[in-house]
């Protein structure tokens, strides 16, 4: 037996142990601390020519900060005043933003370059927010801001990325012949502030620029206008100003003096005017038997249409819309229609170069894009469809001889499903009708279980309209209806005939629905108030009298309130007009949700004077959201919490 040396063993083993706390020291190595994160936003440094410089004639301008920078959205966010006709070159690069002005510098003016938001550092993406850039071509820097918010007229949605400016020159004229003198854009809030203004009175607008010259020329530009001019101004203030410990204690809340310049709570309705050039958009003959023409505004005449290869009197019925700026010609004789060409002249009114109304005649020579022979090979490729089912058939043995299928009149009966008693039924057809049977149409209430009794209605065409019907009855709750249809009630214009139909209506309970009363402080006469869902679709109208305005047979749900000022008592809301001095009428939001129930009853005083129309759209059915505001992540206090950072 081999003898172990005694010191050869201790150094084995003392061998041993120090591989094995290398071996735990090595898997017990942890990521190391990067140190703490970075949340300090970049700081501008110096500038070329110098911040607030006078008398500067460079047009190329180089900022200077304390760290690499990025420059978010330039385009959508660096705003220049007074506006420059010729883009400008705007890039980051490093610690550096070099901005190279094309158009000529203008004499005795503040130039403001304000980015807004766009800078942030290259790293963190720390935001160093409102910042901007002044020089003066002149002996002075004019430090006036007006502020505001741009709301669209018809729904009170914050309009994002829309131009508003001032004019020192007071002529309505100026909107429409010269550019702006002092800009901004509106944010996401549809806010906006410009910025550089020289103390005095101005007008002020904004303007959907589509073509980019900073005045308003375009009927399909978006406008707003304010009546009167705004005077800027200034005052000392305080506001509050919050140290935060964490991201969920405060430290201490300061105030801090600034500044507060004058007006800062401007709110401008802007829309679009509604279009009055008139011409035809265009013509369509899908089908044979029917011509469609949409013209660009609405028709106060008919245009007059003149066979060439047909005889056009009495040829057609006329479908028209109110505006009548869609017209369709449903032809009445197929021996006219079946022409794979029809040939006509079109005798309209059309807006010359000049703006004037005038009479035009076009010829017109309309082929059908479903013409004869597709109809044909269509209508043969059913009925050989069909024989080849009926073959088939006999095959299986089943020797019944069928007829092909009559085609009835399409008829489409809408009855609401659990039907209110201020509700109706309509009726919709694909063509019109050559006439129908009253007494064909029967409703009848239930009595009891076996016996049902006749119902009164009223059975009528819509108003304006050619193809489609409603049936008016004193629908009370609880009952129920049994409405029939007899065949070949209705005739379509091509002698197709309706098939019978049945319908069931159940009315539901008074215990099923709420009320809501609202009471309206307005000196405005005419008022129309709409009911509105949750996505700010109307669900109810009526027009208030005496400041009231009711809502019935409501099911159980949330609900909003608009209402709009309806100055020419016409029931439909209208846009302004910028050359007659015409607002838009005035909509307003009521600033709260009404969350009905059953059985419910609601009275609700509403004064639409005490909210701001920019804090009246409740948020939840405002569409147009603002933008997440850049803040500096408090990473590092979240780290001492012990949570997580967010990296993204």
């Amino acid at each position: 037996m081999k003898r172990i040396d005694i010191r050869q063993w201790i150094l084995y083993t003392l061998s041993a142990i120090f591989l094995g706390l290398l071996i735990q020291a090595c898997a017990n190595i942890g990521t190391p601390d990067g140190g703490a994160y970075d949340e300090t936003p970049p700081k501008f440094i110096s500038s070329s020519p110098k911040m607030f410089a006078l008398n500067n004639k460079e047009k190329k301008i180089v900022l200077q900060f304390d760290e690499n920078i990025k420059l978010e959205k330039a385009s959508e966010k660096v705003v220049i005043s007074p506006a420059q006709m010729e883009q400008p070159d705007i890039k980051s690069s490093g610690k550096k933003i070099t901005v190279s002005l094309v158009d000529s510098l203008k004499k005795n003016t503040t130039y403001t370059i304000d980015f807004a938001d766009a800078i942030t550092d290259n790293n963190e993406g720390n935001p160093l927010g409102n910042f901007s850039y002044t020089f003066s071509t002149g002996g002075e820097i004019d430090t006036m801001e007006v502020s505001g918010t741009v709301l669209d007229a018809s729904n009170l949605e914050p309009v994002k990325g829309i131009l508003v400016g001032l004019y020192s020159n007071e002529n309505d004229s100026a909107f429409t012949k010269l550019p702006m003198e002092r800009i901004s854009h509106t944010d996401s809030r549809g806010h906006f502030v410009i910025k550089g203004v020289k103390k005095g009175s101005y007008r002020i607008y904004a303007l959907s620029d589509a073509n980019q010259n900073y005045k308003f020329d375009q009927k399909a530009e978006m406008i707003a206008f304010q009546e009167g001019n705004i005077t800027t101004s200034c005052e000392p203030a305080v506001r509050q100003d919050t140290t935060w410990h964490d991201s969920l204690r405060y430290d201490t809340i300061k105030d801090i003096n600034y500044t507060r310049f004058l007006p800062d709570d401007i709110v401008l309705r802007a829309f679009k005017e509604e279009q009055d050039r008139q011409y035809i958009v265009k013509n369509e003959r899908i089908d044979l038997n029917k011509i469609t023409f949409y013209f660009a505004a609405k028709n106060d005449s008919l245009p007059v249409m003149k066979g060439l290869n047909f005889n056009a009197d009495k040829a057609y019925v006329l479908e028209k819309t109110d505006r009548n700026d869609t017209l369709t010609y449903w032809f009445k004789d197929s021996t006219v229609f079946n022409k794979d060409t029809l040939n006509f002249t079109y005798r309209h009114l059309q807006t010359d170069s000049i703006g004037k109304l005038t009479e035009k005649t076009d010829t017109f020579f309309l082929a059908a894009k479903n013409n004869r022979a597709k109809v044909l090979k269509e209508a043969a490729k059913k009925r050989d469809e069909f024989e080849k089912e009926q073959k088939k058939k006999q095959k299986k043995g089943d020797t019944t001889r069928v007829e092909m299928p009559h085609e009835f009149l399409p008829m489409k009966i809408n009855i609401p499903s659990g039907m209110a008693p201020d509700q109706n039924i309509s009726f919709d057809f694909e063509e019109p009708l050559t006439s129908y049977i009253d007494t064909a149409i029967h409703l009848k209430v239930k009595v009891d279980s076996t016996n049902w009794k006749d119902c009164p209605f009223i059975f009528r065409l819509k108003r304006g309209k050619i193809r489609n019907f409603e049936l008016l009855a004193e629908w009370r709750p609880e009952q129920e209806y049994k409405l029939t249809v007899d065949s070949a009630a209705f005739i379509g214009l091509y002698g197709k005939e309706s098939k019978s139909e049945e319908q069931s209506i159940k009315m539901k309970s008074l215990n099923e629905f709420a009320s809501l009363f609202m009471r309206i402080s307005s000196p405005k006469e005419h008022l129309v108030v709409q009911l509105l869902d949750t996505s700010d679709k109307m669900v109810k109208e009526v027009k208030a009298q005496e400041g009231k305005a009711d809502f019935y047979y409501l099911n159980p749900g949330k609900y909003y309130v608009r209402m709009f000022e309806d100055d020419n008592n016409n029931g439909i809301w209208d846009t302004g007009n910028y050359a007659l001095k015409k607002q838009a009428e005035k909509v307003y939001y009521y600033p709260g949700m009404f969350e009905m129930k059953a059985l419910w009853d609601i009275e609700q005083s509403w004064n639409p004077e005490t909210t701001s129309l920019d804090k009246q759209k409740p948020g939840a059915i405002t569409k147009q959201k603002p933008e997440t505001e850049k803040k500096i992540r408090n990473r590092n206090a979240e780290r001492k919490m012990g949570k997580k950072p967010n990296n993204k």
